[in-house]
């Protein structure tokens, strides 16, 4: 990379570089168009340097805090990573001065970090809202108290900061207007959508479907608010009710109620037919989709998720996984006839859904297709990035200059 090439420093808290799909294809859509990156982000693991490469982005690790629980302990780890990530974003600028900062949220607490670079270098900042933090809070703990109000406060500052606000979706887009009364000329949509050039269907998991006639797959955060509870229901559903006991079940993911789902799990006699493997890698992950018949989204209805895209849904279809999915407005609009949706909260009806499937499949492989098909057509990463680095562009002033050099 050239070393007047203008630079971008990337800021993750909620995930480390490599594992974050969403910032990784962000990243090589950066350096592909001749930017130079950096990225901030906690340890994967106690042995990763504190400097490395991924791709052609520069990432600067620091060691997270333990996980928190509760609010005075998430309040905690905001205040610990925040500080951990100006010290670094201070090394990053004397190894090689930034002229943008991207902060990918949550939380929504790196707008202060931004504005102090902007106040002392002038550097630009881009809000890369992956989430509502003040919904989130909502589904988690089902309260619109003073975090409540102070989260709201935390997203609008973030809002007014931002040189350019970018959301995964129509929805959060729609949040950033009204809410956060962002200018529709500094607000971009930018999906999601895995590569279809870097994730299809390919090798399977060694063993993965060796105890039963089909499999199917969760793949994602494991927290109170993103039904795995409910998953767990309609398995036992499909095994004690149904009696189908030709059905295993591998859930990919970690998160806060890992521990108590496992719990969940061998309370409701369910161990000889689940699978969780905790944290996996994207590899780990292509092998045990490419070797599913159905991936679920069982994320139940609430304002936060009726908003959202799960990354999960993309990426089943990206493996022409169907998907059986709560019905919800942008599972609609992402998943389209890649899924069969089910209404409401009920664990019956899901696991109904997910045999119905399964027992239908010339149905199931045309869901399969269709999702492939969305992937790499109306919802191609390709297209994604065009927008994502046109954002960048705009910025930094780069776009005027490469008219004026094809002048």
């Amino acid at each position: 990379m050239h070393s007047d090439a203008p630079h971008v420093l990337v800021i993750i808290q909620n995930l480390p570089f490599r594992i974050d799909r969403r910032v990784r294809s962000e990243c090589r859509a950066l350096t592909d168009a001749g930017y130079r990156v950096s990225v901030v982000c906690p340890q994967e693991n106690g042995d990763e340097p504190a400097r490395f490469q991924v791709d052609e982005t520069t990432v600067y690790s620091y060691p997270p805090p333990p996980e928190s629980r509760g609010v005075l302990g998430y309040v905690r780890e905001f205040v610990v990573c925040w500080w951990r990530t100006a010290r670094a974003a201070a090394r990053v600028h004397r190894d090689a001065p930034f002229q943008v900062i991207q902060a990918c949220n949550p939380p929504d607490t790196y707008w202060l970090l931004a504005l102090l670079w902007r106040l002392r270098r002038g550097v630009r900042f881009v809000y890369d809202q992956h989430d509502l933090c003040p919904e989130v809070y909502v589904a988690k703990f089902g309260r619109r108290d003073l975090l409540y109000k102070a989260l709201l406060l935390l997203e609008r500052a973030t809002y007014r900061t931002a040189d350019h606000v970018i959301s995964t979706n129509g929805s959060y887009r729609q949040i950033a207007l009204e809410r956060g009364s962002v200018d529709l000329s500094r607000s971009s949509v930018v999906l999601s959508t895995p590569d279809a050039g870097l994730m299809r269907r390919g090798d399977p998991e060694p063993g993965a479907r060796d105890l039963g006639k089909h499999l199917v797959c969760y793949v994602g955060i494991m927290g109170s608010q993103d039904g795995v509870d409910r998953l767990l229901a309609a398995i036992e559903h499909v095994v004690k009710v149904r009696g189908r006991t030709d059905v295993r079940f591998a859930l990919l993911g970690f998160g806060d109620a890992l521990e108590e789902l496992r719990a969940d799990c061998t309370r409701r006699g369910l161990d000889l037919w689940v699978h969780f493997t905790g944290r996996v890698d994207h590899a780990a992950i292509g092998r045990w989709l490419s070797s599913a018949d159905l991936g679920v989204t069982p994320d139940p209805p609430s304002e936060f998720n009726d908003r959202s895209t799960m990354n999960k849904t993309l990426e089943y279809m990206a493996h022409e996984l169907p998907v059986v999915a709560t019905d919800l407005t942008e599972t609609r609009r992402s998943a389209g006839d890649a899924a069969r949706y089910v209404a409401g909260r009920e664990a019956a009806p899901f696991g109904d859904a997910i045999l119905e499937i399964l027992d239908d499949p010339d149905r199931a492989r045309a869901m399969g297709l269709a999702g492939r098909a969305r992937i790499e057509g109306e919802l191609a990463w390709s297209r994604q990035a065009e927008t994502y680095v046109r954002v960048f562009d705009g910025l930094t002033g780069r776009s005027r200059a490469l008219s004026e050099e094809r002048g």
